[in-house]
């Protein structure tokens, strides 16, 4: 590790006061190799909350220096060559998603056990015998993925009525030999994945998981052969319905009456359940990640550097699936919209959002400056005019309202129309073919006005303020919209009239009907394509809130 080495990206995020730092691909890997490791100056970067460096397969180890990063939420370390970890990472108290997936680990440090905060455990393709013990100190995790390593067992705490929030564990491609009849403790238990592995049983008890919805047994010689047919070719319920049975007991073993009496118990115990679920899915707000690598079309927004004097923060994504064709549903948005502007944005004042239709845009988008006289642009239910002009012509709608009402303070305009003045050079969003499609805080291009038909949502955030402003604005922003969709698939035709127009709504499809909105990161690079932010990363959408679930 080369100590007078900074890379360019690091020194970035040192002058900038980034919290997210990511490093990947080929470039990275030859630093690494010529550096002999990593820079030592990433591990000053105290205010990091990401960190992820991936795809390097020079990076076999990582300095002890990155327990000085204890400001991480997330840390990616995936494809790359790691054969140990050192084991300060128990020194990483906010850490919630650990990734140490494909790499060349044998062993786990002992203090990872030591993560409270600790959501998300994925160490999937490496070359493990054994996870730690103590894993049930970490209450907090729901997600484990240790699938494709050499595990014989699990350790025997990991069934444990604290891990009260593990909802999928996926262990599939191991070796493991047993799985306990304590699985039945964990009780938030969705998915569990144990395909491919040496086992010979599966206990009657894990029907008594009242959550589970997913289950992969397939790849196991059970000595049940009857079971092991069931579990190659069988839906979860089938074979819940088997182990549920066997464990009931077997003819002889009670009387009539008693089997009777457990059988009712049971049908009671699963019609709760089923009710728990049924009222669960009905309050659950679902937001699918769609990473940007994993999209070959994904819009890029390149990011001028004459905007950091005029106004530089600027996060985007693209949203699928929110439906503004049923009833008032484009109505309820832009009045969502409205209202996030009034409070959150401070008038526009704070931060501003703006929505496009994703089929009206050429991308790549550029994030650039102009002067007032030379920026043309088609506002909102206004013909083409120069930011000049559109200035001038709010100036004047604006006193006339005062004057109107008599009032001696500015108006909510008057304040968002001040923010320009002075500058010599005006923020605008431009397309591959040139044009203006958005002019922020003032509007947005009647170009790529959203409508009713839209189907998919270019969402932008800027701010003089900082970058984390725009964050916050547009994790509420989706949360809104999560909420509008779920209500709109809830009520369907009886969701409004028609917002635009009058007249009847459109039956909606069994497409349309689907609550889940997939949000499509969006890379934000300078001028040289190095990146500046993606939205949204793991740090971005709050945890917290109980009906909200992000997939990532």
């Amino acid at each position: 590790m080369d100590d007078l080495t900074i890379w360019p990206e690091v020194e970035k995020a040192a002058t900038e006061k980034r919290r997210e730092l990511v490093l990947q691909g080929p470039t990275v890997d030859k630093r690494i190799s010529c550096d002999g490791g990593l820079t030592s100056a990433i591990y000053s970067l105290k205010l990091l909350n990401y960190l992820e460096v991936s795809q390097c397969p020079s990076l076999t180890e990582i300095h002890e220096d990155i327990q000085h990063l204890t400001n991480l939420q997330s840390l990616i370390l995936c494809r790359n060559k790691l054969a140990s970890f050192p084991n300060v990472i128990g020194n990483l108290k906010s850490l919630k998603v650990l990734d140490l997936s494909v790499n060349n680990l044998t062993v786990l440090p002992e203090s990872i056990t030591q993560l409270k905060e600790l959501n998300t455990f994925n160490v999937s393709c490496n070359n493990l015998e054994v996870l730690p013990e103590g894993l049930s100190q970490c209450t907090k995790l729901s997600n484990i993925n240790i699938s494709k390593n050499r595990i014989t067992s699990f350790p025997a705490d990991l069934y444990s009525e604290k891990l009260d929030l593990l909802s999928s564990l996926v262990a599939s491609d191991n070796i493991l030999e047993a799985l306990s009849g304590e699985v039945h403790i964990l009780a938030a238990l969705k998915v569990l994945d144990l395909s491919n592995n040496k086992l010979k049983e599966i206990p009657p008890e894990l029907s008594d998981c009242p959550k589970l919805k997913e289950i992969n047994f397939k790849g196991n010689k059970l000595n049940d052969k009857r079971l092991e047919k069931m579990v190659n070719g069988c839906q979860t319920k089938s074979i819940l319905d088997y182990l549920r049975g066997k464990k009931k007991g077997r003819p002889g073993e009670d009387d009539a009456g008693g089997s009777d009496k457990r059988k009712k118990q049971q049908q009671r115990k699963k019609k709760v359940a089923d009710e728990q679920d049924e009222m669960e899915e009905l309050n659950k707000m679902v937001v699918r990640v769609l990473h940007v690598s994993d999209a070959s079309t994904a819009l890029t927004v390149q990011v001028s550097a004459e905007v950091k004097d005029v106004r530089p923060y600027l996060v985007c994504c693209v949203v699928r699936g929110m439906n503004l064709k049923n009833g008032n549903a484009l109505k309820r948005f832009l009045m969502a919209q409205t209202k996030l502007h009034d409070d959150i944005c401070g008038r526009r004042t704070t931060a501003t959002i703006a929505t496009h239709d994703v089929q009206l845009l050429k991308g790549p988008l550029v994030y650039d400056v102009k002067p007032p006289t030379e920026l043309k642009v088609v506002p909102l239910g206004r013909k083409e005019m120069t930011a000049l002009e559109l200035i001038r012509h709010l100036q004047l709608e604006a006193d006339e309202m005062r004057k109107q009402k008599k009032r001696q303070n500015v108006t909510g305009l008057h304040k968002y129309l001040q923010l320009l003045q002075g500058k010599a050079l005006y923020p605008c969003l431009v397309d591959a073919e040139g044009h203006v499609i958005s002019f922020p805080p003032i509007t947005n291009s009647e170009k790529t006005k959203i409508k009713k038909s839209t189907k998919e949502l270019f969402l932008e955030v800027t701010s003089a303020t900082s970058l984390q402003t725009c964050k916050d604005v547009m994790d509420a922003l989706i949360i809104k919209m999560a909420e509008l969709n779920k209500f709109t698939a809830e009520h369907g035709e009886d969701a409004g009239s028609d917002g635009e127009g009058g007249g009847p709504p459109e039956p909606a499809t069994s497409s349309e009907t689907t609550s889940e909105l997939i949000v499509q990161q969006v890379r934000t690079v300078d001028q040289d394509g190095n990146l500046k932010v993606v939205y949204p990363s793991k740090t971005d959408l709050p945890k917290d809130i109980s009906n909200l679930t992000v997939i990532w």
